[in-house]
């Protein structure tokens, strides 16, 4: 059987791939794994569920809980939250494990199943490769007192909005601020969050009826926002995703703020403060050069990882570093989350505005994005990109040709045969001249092989 664990837990179309009967052998194999496994105080394991709103998240945490309850797990059942608010609550009831119901910002026929270990962290792949190894052994039975209770987890949402409240350096009276909920798992208590620290909040797509997670809406569709924000003269428009691990930003004149200007605004804020780490940011490869050039002008490094959150994670830990994230908005602060926290990434931002008395759009000048041209080159072997040596060289010339002003990256996708070229320049016309060359580099150096068909 191929590995069902993908780069963020397990995803797939509900009632498809994703199963209810798939849902509990996953339960109860996490049971063991997570629960059973790791107990040492002999009382029983502990475990807190959320989903977001879609509405296969009804069935699955129904499948979830009953493998967990009938493999001796108590779960506590904390309704609809976003992914970090599972993560965090896992930490706080000093829970074994948790489980968030959601597939993010995919589509609502999307759904997906992912683990915390105990302290609301991501699971190492070593970990991931227990849960599928005990899926193929009989699960765990106990009968009697043994068996698990159910119970809701009736102030979860409250004791993450306390939480949140707990981490704002300055409080957002006299702030306007537009919320994009994405019809998701943010609806509820994103709004509640942003009126309790004294912003004047304006809401829209908070109305989640199950099927209408992300249509049109949300950080993959900014338009609404946009829109929303110029015509309530809001100071800023924070929108999320589904399930409200990530954000991105509107400043008070509709331009997109992304998750790169988001982070060097932030890094700079905490360096100010004296609460950057070793004056670091964690980032992957793919953040824009104008984000380093930007904190290297402020005194603050960069630490680079493969993309994806996990990888950020990886960095941040192994260096003991406090703030990471990707330029799609997944923005971790170690000192407050042990994943991307949408909620909290804009309550952060917020209280910049607010306490600095600059608009959002000022505070994003501190960098200024290099053109960036992205072209996914189909129909080649991308496990060739590294030992390729024309290839090599077509790279080293294009870099010698944009010096410190652009960079290079070549990355192989890892499900496809696709090979990504990136090229970011100081002008977007040297942008699009460098990577179309490599392209055609790439084209005709890592081609396939055609099978013919004749005998």
């Amino acid at each position: 059987m191929s590995r069902i664990f993908g780069t963020d837990g397990v995803r797939g179309l509900a009632n498809g791939m994703l199963t209810a009967e798939l849902a509990m052998k996953l339960a109860q194999a996490a049971a063991v794994v997570l629960g059973h496994d790791r107990a040492t105080d002999g009382k029983r394991p502990r475990a807190v569920v959320a989903r977001d709103p879609r509405a296969s998240g009804e069935f699955i945490a129904a499948a979830v809980e009953a493998g967990l309850s009938s493999s001796g797990i108590d779960v506590y059942d904390a309704g609809v939250l976003p992914t970090p608010a599972a993560a965090y609550l896992v930490a706080d009831l000093d829970a074994d494990f948790g489980v968030m119901i959601s597939a993010s910002h995919n589509p609502a026929p999307d759904n997906g199943i992912k683990f915390f270990a105990k302290g609301g962290r991501k699971l190492p792949d070593a970990v991931e490769d227990a849960i599928e190894t005990q899926m193929g052994k009989e699960p765990y039975r106990p009968v009697g007192a043994d068996v698990g209770r159910i119970q809701r987890f009736s102030d979860a949402e409250d004791r993450y909005v306390v939480h949140l409240l707990g981490t704002l350096p300055h409080r957002l009276d006299g702030i306007k601020v537009v919320l994009d909920c994405a019809h998701g798992a943010a609806s509820g208590c994103s709004p509640q969050v942003f009126k309790d620290a004294g912003a004047d909040v304006i809401v829209i797509g908070a109305e989640p009826d199950g099927h209408n997670i992300n249509e049109g809406v949300g950080s993959t569709h900014l338009g609404p926002l946009k829109k929303a924000v110029l015509e309530h003269g809001a100071h800023l428009g924070i929108a999320h995703d589904g399930d409200a691990d990530r954000c991105l930003a509107v400043d008070h004149e509709g331009s997109e703020v992304d998750g790169d200007q988001i982070m060097a605004i932030l890094a700079v804020a905490l360096k100010t403060s004296g609460k950057l780490k070793d004056d670091v940011l964690v980032a992957t490869v793919m953040s824009n050069l104008g984000l380093k050039l930007a904190l290297r002008d402020a005194g603050i490094s960069i630490r680079e990882t493969g993309v994806g959150d996990r990888y950020v994670l990886e960095g941040m830990r192994e260096g003991g570093y406090n703030l990471g994230g990707e330029q799609s908005g997944h923005v971790i602060f170690a000192d407050h989350a042990t994943t991307g926290d949408g909620v909290l990434t804009g309550l952060q931002l917020a209280a910049q505005v607010a306490l600095t008395g600059r608009s959002l759009k000022q505070l994003a000048t501190i960098m200024t994005k290099l053109p960036q041209v992205l072209i996914n080159v189909k129909g080649v072997d991308r496990n060739r990109v590294k030992g390729d040596a024309v290839l090599a060289e077509a790279v080293l010339q294009a870099e010698v040709e944009l010096g410190e002003t652009g960079r290079v990256l070549l990355r192989p996708s890892g499900t496809e045969p696709v090979v990504r070229v990136m090229v970011e320049a100081a002008d977007e016309q040297t942008a699009e001249s460098i990577a179309e060359r490599l392209a055609h580099v790439v084209r005709s150096e890592l081609a396939l092989e055609l099978v013919s068909d004749s005998l």
